[in-house]
């Protein structure tokens, strides 16, 4: 049994230095069980904008947002994720590292649920969409992760889950905190584009350096647009099992180091 496991969660967003951040990872790799699980909000906009395909969003009452994701987004999805994925394991073999991407179809180890029909705040009314692929997520295959980190192989995980309907769009922050989960790992590090959580998102100096669980409704209500997903991934996360939750800057050198040592916002039970 692997003890010590660290998941990082790679954001998607433009500003992540990816290559800066697989030379970290890969120090780090050598020194512990780790597996790699990663967004791909920037090149799925590219992509969508080479193809001219309008990027869309979708705003619960709740106020989390999400990508409105139809069969053809569905499919754009699918080839970023697998793009990013490849791009990731060559950057953590080029520092001597063997990761293997799992991103074909029938090797993904999310398994989630589509909804058939979802409510959406769209131009201030509250709509029904009902061909959007996106899904919660209900379980992970853990044993094929497990298998990959008993032979000392670093698995790169997409936002991918799969269903009875295929597969689905699903938030990278909350697989990152499902993958922990079931992996008993002992942190999971969320690397942004920005510091930290903030209790005022338009002052710097209000970055809030530890939370602990009791303290979890202040920080949702801290937290503006995607940092809500962070946040509520750290309280998965926690409420699973995982020690200690860190969102890092992922802009910066050595951005895994840095939120190992408490840079960013920690969350801690």
């Amino acid at each position: 049994m692997l003890d010590n496991i660290l998941v990082v969660k790679l954001g998607g967003g433009d500003g992540l230095d990816m290559p800066r951040a697989c030379a970290d990872l890969a120090q780090i790799a050598q020194q512990r069980p780790l597996v790699v699980v990663h967004g791909v909000s920037a090149r799925m906009n590219q992509m969508c904008e080479d193809l001219n395909v309008p990027v869309q969003t979708l705003k619960s009452p709740g106020g989390h947002t999400s990508r409105y994701t139809d069969p053809r987004t569905r499919d754009i999805f699918v080839a970023a994720c697998r793009s990013v994925n490849r791009d990731i394991v060559e950057w953590l073999y080029s520092h001597n590292i063997n990761a293997q991407g799992i991103n074909a179809a029938d090797a993904i180890v999310v398994e989630g649920e589509r909804k058939s029909a979802i409510r959406a705040v769209m131009n201030g009314r509250v709509r029904i969409i009902r061909d959007d692929y996106s899904g919660s997520i209900n379980g992970v295959r853990k044993e094929s992760i497990m298998s990959l980190l008993e032979q000392g192989i670093v698995p790169v995980l997409p936002p991918i889950a799969a269903s009875d309907d295929g597969l689905l769009n699903v938030d990278g922050d909350r697989a990152s905190a499902a993958v922990a989960a079931a992996l008993d790992a002992e942190e999971l590090i969320i690397l942004s584009n920005v510091s930290g959580l903030f209790r005022n998102a338009n002052d710097p100096a209000s970055r809030v350096a530890e939370i602990t669980i009791s303290q979890l409704p202040q920080a949702m209500e801290w937290a503006q647009g995607r940092m809500k997903r962070k946040v509520l991934g750290a309280q998965e996360a926690l409420d699973g099992g995982v020690r200690r939750v860190t969102i890092g800057d992922g802009r910066i050198g050595q951005p895994v180091t840095h939120a190992l040592n408490g840079e960013g916002t920690t969350f801690t039970i």
